[in-house]
């Protein structure tokens, strides 16, 4: 009886160390067929540029139109600065807090755009946040006003009660002024 019992536990482990092994070797030729995919199609899905130190306006709003969700813009100013106008989405981290702040809400490999109040409010804020851990810090150049004067969206108390013109609400004007901001990044890239 004990025999018979020995020879199905024998039989039961040899099936089962088989069927571990083809379902390792399964696992790994998948892996290795997803990864032999990626490297055979390297460029489908389209990729931002890199983060710079610096970027405009226009780089910006051009990433923000190209659908890149993986990024956070810091404004740096005053709390009643804020509240005036910002960049839409932009999320409020005063300079005395920012590295506390960000360290408790951030990831530290997110992409972030800061600005502040002149562009050395962005520089020192930009400075203060990669002294934190945060590599991926980008001043953005000019501010709110640079990102006003190029069409970006904004919110705010004075922001809300300035209404677009009729081209505002116009989706060719729209779609027409996106690619022109997308064809200024793209001269800017070029020209670096």
């Amino acid at each position: 009886m004990n025999l018979l019992k020995e020879d199905k536990l024998a039989w039961i482990s040899h099936y089962v160390k088989n069927d571990v092994q083809m379902v390792e070797t399964f696992m790994s030729s998948v892996e290795e067929n997803i990864q032999k995919a990626k490297d055979a199609l390297p460029n489908v899905t389209p990729t931002p540029p890199d983060l710079k130190p610096q970027a405009s306006a226009q780089e910006l709003k051009a990433r923000l139109e190209w659908g890149e969700p993986g990024l956070t813009i810091v404004d740096v100013r005053n709390r009643e600065a804020y509240n005036q106008g910002r960049i839409m989405g932009a999320i409020p981290m005063p300079m005395d807090t920012l590295a506390d702040r960000a360290k408790e809400s951030l990831e530290p490999n997110r992409d972030i755009y800061v600005y502040g109040q002149t562009d050395q409010d962005a520089a020192e804020a930009a400075k203060s946040l990669r002294e934190a851990g945060f590599q991926k810090v980008a001043e953005l150049k000019g501010g709110l006003s640079d990102w006003k004067a190029i069409g970006g969206s904004t919110e705010g108390i004075v922001e809300s009660q300035n209404l677009p013109g009729a081209e505002g609400y116009n989706v060719a004007s729209q779609i027409k002024n996106s690619n022109e901001t997308q064809q200024r990044a793209d001269q800017q890239q070029m020209n670096k």
